[in-house]
């Protein structure tokens, strides 16, 4: 079932919008990449030469590395690790399936922390943030996260339309 698209409404909870508007643009990020191909999923077909596979991978390493490394300051294993040689990276035994459910599984979590957290908390000293007066707070976090997911599904949209004609909204 796909997540409907946020209207705006009068809630101030900024904490639920931000989890509202993450869950959509997850949603949309996993409905493009569905009824892919392996070899659609793995072909460039933009100029800068990123695979519909390995933008998918960014997006569940990006969320785990702002939220859980970064945020809380929990050591993560290869918090780079959607990388190699300075470009996205994905392995031949990596699956869409499993990418879209650690995309999942990210979302899970980061709806545990925002749920437990208030939003003008600063993030955690250790992980990603060694800076003492350079640590964001979990609002900073959240928007950079979803102005990231709202980017790259847009990417997305124009991917899957040149894959095969599927369009978007």
């Amino acid at each position: 079932m796909r997540v409907p698209f946020p209207e705006p409404g009068p809630s101030a909870d900024v904490p639920a919008l931000f989890l509202t508007y993450l869950d959509y643009y997850r949603d949309t990020v996993a409905d493009r990449v569905a009824g892919l191909t392996d070899a659609q999923a793995r072909t460039a077909l933009v100029p800068s030469g990123w695979t519909p596979v390995e933008l998918l991978k960014h997006l569940a390493f990006m969320e785990r590395r702002w939220l859980v490394w970064g945020f809380l300051g929990e050591p993560v294993p290869d918090p780079w690790g959607d990388r190699a040689e300075d470009r996205w990276h994905v392995g031949p035994d990596e699956t869409v399936a499993d990418l879209v459910a650690a995309l999942h599984r990210g979302g899970r979590r980061t709806r545990e922390i925002v749920e437990a957290t208030p939003p003008d908390t600063a993030a955690a000293l250790g992980g990603r943030f060694t800076d003492l007066a350079r640590r964001p707070t979990l609002t900073a976090i959240l928007f950079h996260v979803l102005q990231e997911y709202a980017r790259h599904a847009g990417h997305l949209d124009i991917v899957r339309e040149l894959a095969d004609g599927r369009t978007g909204e």
